[in-house]
């Protein structure tokens, strides 16, 4: 009993970690990182360290202040139940304050990068924690669409930190972020919707058949490949993007075209693991191609 206890536990730092949902951001500082390296961010390592730190903080605070908001829906998911605050293991005030004080931290970081950057930082925590989880998670199928802009703003903060404008590049980038979001959470709540329906959340699969969402879901993912070529056709990027950008848009229209022919929750869940890594490899062929500039 003792034992077992003690591993329900666990210590803080592990705790308040798992609060912070790592595998959200470090996907998204990755971007961000991705991001500062295309614009020009190796000769200004100081920016670049800092551009780290902020959205790290950033996206780690926005995501405390979500699961505290969602603390009462995730104790009743099968697959959120066991996360810190609804299994107990952190309570919920000193979960609000830590998810205040690093989000504040961050807008102050990023201030350092200049104003634009505190301002976009500001801007993409607000959209997560008030626009997504507290106005639209639980009342509007849209949700995902209108808070998408929170999945671009570290792309943007990561141009904006070096260069201190917000060029066509980083918009491009940054709606790259955007576009793979819908679909990819449109999956995830289809393999679990029995949980959003059990909770009210209304995702797509919820308010929709599933024939019609993934229908959806493969269109979207479509329209990813589709913009993915936008960068390289405007001249953005070069050869090692277009490259990374025919692979992986070649499976994924594989699996989507496949899909439309024959919907079914299996071979949505095989596209979602097929494109879970679009993003990062897409920004790692960005960063080869700007290191080899």
């Amino acid at each position: 009993m003792l034992r077992e206890t003690a591993k329900l536990q666990g210590s803080s730092i592990t705790n308040y970690y798992e609060l912070t949902k790592p595998a959200i951001w470090y996907l998204l500082v990755f971007t961000a990182v991705g991001a500062a390296i295309a614009a020009g961010g190796l000769k200004s390592p100081v920016n670049l360290l800092l551009v780290a730190i902020s959205t790290t903080l950033g996206s780690a605070g926005a995501n405390t202040l979500t699961c505290y908001i969602d603390r009462d829906i995730d104790a009743v998911m099968q697959r959120t139940k066991h996360r810190p605050l609804p299994s107990g293991r952190i309570h919920p005030t000193p979960a609000l304050y830590f998810g205040l004080t690093i989000s504040t931290l961050s807008v102050a970081l990023a201030f350092l990068l200049n104003p634009l950057s505190a301002l976009l930082m500001f801007l993409g925590i607000a959209d997560n924690v008030v626009v997504y989880s507290l106005i639209l998670k639980r009342r509007n199928p849209s949700n995902i669409i209108l808070g998408g802009f929170s999945g671009g703003a570290p792309a943007l903060i990561g141009y904006t930190g070096i260069t201190n404008v917000i060029s066509l590049e980083a918009i491009l980038v940054a709606s790259l972020v955007m576009i793979w979001i819908p679909a990819h959470i449109w999956s995830l709540s289809l393999r679990f919707k029995d949980d959003y329906t059990k909770v009210g959340v209304p995702m797509l699969p919820v308010v929709t058949s599933s024939a019609t969402s993934i229908r959806v879901i493969a269109l979207s993912s479509l329209l990813l490949v589709a913009f993915s070529f936008m960068p390289y056709i405007l001249g953005v990027f070069g050869l090692i993007y277009l490259v990374a950008a025919i692979a992986l848009g070649a499976g994924t229209i594989y699996l989507s075209v496949k899909l439309l022919a024959a919907p079914s929750e299996e071979s949505a869940w095989t596209l979602f693991k097929f494109t879970s890594p679009y993003l990062a490899i897409i920004f790692v062929a960005i960063m080869i191609e700007a290191a080899l500039k």
